[in-house]
C-alpha cells in the first residue's frame, strides 16, 4: 500500500473522494456490468429519424466538462469514444456520486441516444455505475511529453490516452490472425515448440541463460525454433508453422529489441523459390488488406509494395554497391577497413557480409528478395546445384531493412555436422564444446528429412514497415527498458 509520505497532492484528492463515495454506501471499484455495447457499434447503428433509441457503454472517462446542472463526458473504450450527457434534472438521485467523478474514472452509463444542438451524438445517462475510481491524474498532453520513454514504460496509459497507439496494435494483432488464415488456409498446422532448450541452436546469436533447479542444468531461452521445427518435418508434418518468441542476449536499438516475435514456416518439399513466392503472396494480402494503399510512407521514403518484387544476387548487389569484385579479397577488406570495420580478426565471409551491411541495404527500398548468398555464410542452407559456392538462400529486404530470411533446407546429416563442426571451431571454441552440438538434431537427420523451404519473418519489423512506425518499441506493447531506479 503507497505510504501518505509518498501521495502527491493530486492523489491525496482523489483518496478523499474515495472515501466520500465508499460513505454513500458505493463500491468504488465496481463489478460486473452486463449488456454493454461498444462505443463505436452505438454509433454505427443510430438512426436520426428513429425515436426511442437506447443505449448502455463502459468505458473511462477522457474529457470532461462540468457545467454547473449539467456535465458533458467523452467516454473512450477500446473500440472509440462516444459522447454522454449527464443532467441534474434526470439524475437527482445521483448527482452526488457524479459530482465526484473525475478524469479517468472507469464508468457505466445507460440511457437514450440522441444528438445535441450542434449534431453530437450523445447518450442522456439515466442512470450511471461506477466501475472503478482513479488515483492517479490522467496526463493532459501524454503523447506530447518529450520524454517518450515514459509512453512505453506506462503503455497502460499510453493506449488509452493515445488512440492512435491503439490502433496501430489492434491493428497488429489483426495482421498476425491475417497471416494465420493465410497459412492455415494453405493446409500449414501452427505448432508450438520449446522456448527453454538445452542447447542454444537454429541461429547464431548471444542466448540468455537460466537454471533448472529441480534437474540442476542450465537451459537458453531460445534463440530461434528452427531445429525443433525441422524436426517434424521428419516426424510428418509436413507444412508447420510458428508464431514464436525468440530471445537475443544483444543490444537495442530501434529496429532491436532482446525478445522479439518471428514467424517461422517450413514446407516439405519445397525450396526457396517456393518460400520466395509465400512470402510475396502472404506480404501482398496484408498490404491488401489492412493499408490503405500500395505504398506506405516509412520514414524518409515510400515503399511501395506493387508486385512483382524484385530479385536480385547477392553477388550483383555486392559488386554494385561495394565498388569492387566480390571474389577479390585483398580489395574487400581494403574497402572494408575505409569503411571503419574491424576485419583483422574476420573471416572472408564475415568481411564481406560486414561490408554487404555497411554499404547495401541502404540502398533496399522497395522489396528486394536478395538471392544466392555465399555459402560459408549460410551452416543450415543447400547450396546451389550449379554453383556449390552460393546457398540456396534468400533475405527479403523493405525500407532499408531485412524483413524475412528463407532457404533451400539442407537435410543431409553429415554435412550438416561438418557445418556445425566448422562453425563451432570458427568461433574458437575448444574441442569440448563438440559435447554442446545438437547431435539429437542430427540423430533426426538421419532418419531422413525431406527436402524443404523454410522462411523466418521478423513480425515486429513487418508491423513496423506497414503501419510506417520507425521505432520497434512503438509497435510492441511492453518493450525492455532499463529500470527507472
Amino acid at each position: 500500500m503507497t505510504k501518505p509520505e509518498d501521495i502527491n497532492k493530486l492523489e491525496q484528492q482523489r483518496r478523499e473522494k474515495l472515501e466520500r463515495i465508499k460513505q454513500l454506501g458505493i463500491d468504488p471499484y465496481g463489478g460486473r456490468f452486463d449488456n454493454a455495447e461498444p462505443a463505436q457499434s452505438a454509433r454505427d447503428r443510430f438512426d436520426e429519424k428513429t425515436e426511442g433509441q437506447r443505449a448502455i457503454c463502459a468505458g473511462r472517462i477522457v474529457l470532461l466538462r462540468d457545467i454547473g446542472k449539467l456535465i458533458f463526458i467523452t467516454l473512450r473504450d477500446s473500440s472509440g469514444t462516444i459522447q454522454l450527457g449527464l443532467s441534474k434534472k434526470l439524475l437527482e438521485n445521483q448527482w452526488e456520486l457524479i459530482k465526484l467523478i473525475e478524469l479517468g474514472d472507469t464508468i457505466g452509463a445507460e440511457g437514450q441516444l440522441g444528438l445535441t444542438r450542434t449534431g453530437e451524438l450523445t447518450i442522456w445517462v439515466e442512470k450511471v455505475t461506477l466501475l472503478c475510481k482513479s488515483l492517479l491524474q490522467p496526463p493532459e498532453k501524454f503523447h506530447g511529453l518529450a520524454d517518450t520513454e515514459l509512453r512505453y514504460r506506462q503503455r497502460y496509459v499510453d493506449l488509452w490516452a493515445n488512440p492512435e497507439v491503439m490502433e496501430r496494435f489492434k491493428k497488429r494483432l489483426a495482421m498476425i490472425s491475417t497471416m494465420r488464415s493465410f497459412l492455415q488456409e494453405r493446409g500449414f498446422y501452427e505448432v508450438e515448440t520449446p522456448m527453454m532448450q538445452t542447447i542454444a541452436g537454429g541461429a547464431a546469436a548471444k542466448p540468455f541463460v537460466t537454471h533448472h533447479n529441480a534437474l540442476d542444468i542450465d537451459l537458453y531461452l531460445r534463440i530461434a525454433p528452427e531445429l525443433f521445427l525441422k524436426r517434424l518435418l521428419v516426424g510428418g508434418m509436413e507444412k508447420v508453422f510458428e508464431v514464436n518468441r525468440n530471445f537475443r542476449n544483444e543490444g537495442l536499438s530501434p529496429r532491436h529489441n532482446p525478445e522479439f516475435t518471428m514467424m517461422e514456416i517450413y514446407q516439405a518439399y519445397a525450396d526457396y523459390n517456393i518460400m520466395m513466392e509465400l512470402t510475396e503472396s502472404l506480404i501482398a494480402e496484408l498490404v491488401g488488406k489492412h493499408c490503405e494503399s500500395s505504398k506506405i510512407q516509412f520514414g524518409d521514403c515510400e515503399v511501395d509494395f506493387s508486385r512483382p518484387w524484385k530479385r536480385i544476387s547477392y553477388t550483383e548487389l555486392f559488386n554494385k554497391y561495394c565498388d569492387c569484385d566480390i571474389s577479390d579479397i585483398a580489395a574487400v577488406r581494403k574497402k572494408a577497413k575505409a569503411a571503419s570495420i574491424d576485419e583483422t580478426k574476420m573471416d572472408d565471409e564475415v568481411v564481406i557480409n560486414k561490408l554487404f551491411e555497411e554499404k547495401v541495404e541502404s540502398n533496399l527500398v522497395n522489396p528486394t528478395f536478395v538471392i544466392d548468398y555465399p555459402g560459408r555464410l549460410c551452416p543450415l542452407t543447400k547450396r546451389s546445384k550449379t554453383n556449390p559456392d552460393l546457398a540456396e538462400r534468400f533475405e527479403l529486404y523493405i525500407g532499408r531493412i531485412e524483413i524475412a530470411n528463407a532457404y533451400t533446407e539442407l537435410n543431409d546429416p553429415q554435412v550438416q555436422y561438418d557445418n556445425f563442426t566448422s562453425q563451432v571451431k570458427g568461433a574458437g571454441e575448444d574441442e569440448n564444446t563438440f559435447r554442446s552440438l545438437d547431435e539429437d538434431f542430427i540423430n533426426a537427420l538421419k532418419y531422413g528429412m525431406p527436402p524443404a523451404g523454410g522462411l523466418g519473418i521478423g513480425i515486429d519489423r513487418l508491423i513496423m514497415l506497414l503501419t510506417g512506425t520507425t521505432n520497434i518499441r512503438d509497435v510492441i506493447l511492453f518493450p525492455l527498458l532499463k529500470p527507472e531506479k
